[in-house]
């Protein structure tokens, strides 16, 4: 594997062991003192840097003392994984984004190329506990998505998250799960079966070293990285205290797209969503609204259209012509042409035309709607008053 040498992996994996995810006094060290430096002088007991509380320095001198970065290193190569850092060619570029908090490393098991499957992603995160409705947007959402050659990151929780991984899986699409333990390591455990899935077809990714457990803390963190390893967030259902709005606001605050699904008004898990349409995000139905704001320029949504109904077959001219008849009772064509603002002799050719697609018929010398009008419904109420 081209990047790092073996040291400064080897110092990675070992900060990755001893550090919590996005500590940014870490993280400054590493940009002063460099990975090895950082690793020696927590190993060996070296000068305190600059403006690191004691406290804190002894706690992670602590924890480098049980630490065994080669064991780290040599359970990831039995899980058929490996340990990225910055600078490998798998390394995706736009966690830089995130500074001093950037990952020290990171864990990942499956067969994809992080940075390759990471170009054309989307975030999709949501309520643990939603509703029938919001794991339904998830998975159609995530379908939809897959089928277009992008793939979806989430975060293997319940509720959205995993409607969201097995919506890719579903399609054979490409999915991407952000852990807050190790890649080793089952959670929830019911999702064991789905998170095998990921790890076969997809990706497993985390910052902490295998064995690790989630916490609170290691949750929250957890999305700063769906955010910043992604194009775009899309916010399906969420509650005014729900984690994933958290992960809305790492987006925002990166600069990537922020989008939210509505949901009904009556529902407290579519109060968040609804708060961040309202003020920052952007609101989307479907799979082609998020490409239209996430993708590459001129990928637009189609355009939204009716319901073809006869009428709209039909030459503006024609249409004219049709409108200027009333709504009931039988005209003239001169009455017609002055209501059409034509000739009489253009309004008869016109007349004649509908009058073989069936939206009229000649009565005497006069013409008249037939009964049966192929019109759409909503055109006889809004002329009701043409021959009035």
């Amino acid at each position: 594997m081209s990047g790092p040498d073996a040291e400064t992996r080897l110092a990675r994996a070992a900060l990755a062991r001893v550090a919590e995810p996005g500590d940014e006094l870490v993280g400054r060290w590493l940009a002063e003192l460099g990975p090895v430096g950082t690793w020696r002088a927590l190993r060996d007991g070296g000068p305190r840097p600059v403006r690191a509380p004691a406290d804190r320095w002894d706690g992670l001198r602590l924890r480098a003392r049980h630490a065994r970065p080669e064991a780290d290193l040599a359970r990831i190569t039995d899980l058929g994984g490996r340990f990225l850092c910055p600078g490998d060619r798998e390394w995706p570029s736009q966690l830089d984004d995130l500074g001093a908090a950037r990952p020290v490393g990171l864990w990942v098991r499956g067969p994809c190329s992080l940075r390759f499957v990471a170009l054309r992603s989307v975030a999709l995160v949501g309520a643990r506990a939603c509703t029938d409705y919001g794991a339904h947007v998830a998975a159609e959402l995530a379908t939809a998505l897959a089928e277009r050659g992008w793939t979806v990151v989430s975060g293997a929780a319940y509720g959205v998250d995993g409607a969201a991984h097995r919506g890719a899986l579903a399609v054979g699409g490409s999915t991407v799960a952000v852990l807050a333990c190790g890649v080793d390591v089952s959670y929830p455990a019911t999702h064991r079966e789905l998170l095998g899935r990921i790890a076969e077809r997809g990706l497993l990714v985390a910052e902490l070293a295998p064995g690790d457990h989630p916490t609170r803390g290691r949750f929250i963190q957890r999305n700063r990285v769906i955010a910043a390893l992604t194009r775009g967030t899309v916010v399906v259902e969420a509650a005014r205290r729900s984690g994933s709005l958290i992960t809305a606001r790492h987006a925002r605050r990166l600069g990537r797209h922020l989008m939210a699904v509505p949901g009904p008004v009556t529902s407290g898990l579519s109060a968040g969503a609804h708060r961040l349409i309202r003020s920052e995000a952007t609101l989307v139905r479907d799979a082609a609204d998020i490409v239209e704001l996430a993708g590459d320029m001129g990928e637009l949504a189609a355009e939204e259209a009716g319901p073809a109904v006869p009428r709209d077959l039909l030459a503006p001219r024609t249409g004219q012509v049709l409108d200027a008849l009333p709504a009931s009772g039988p005209a003239t064509a001169e009455e017609v042409a002055r209501g059409a603002c034509t000739s009489p002799q253009a309004a008869e050719a016109r007349l004649r035309e509908l009058s073989c697609l069936g939206f009229v018929e000649r009565v005497a010398d006069r013409w008249q709607l037939c009964r049966g009008d192929p019109r759409h419904a909503d055109e006889g109420d809004a002329r009701a008053g043409v021959g009035a």
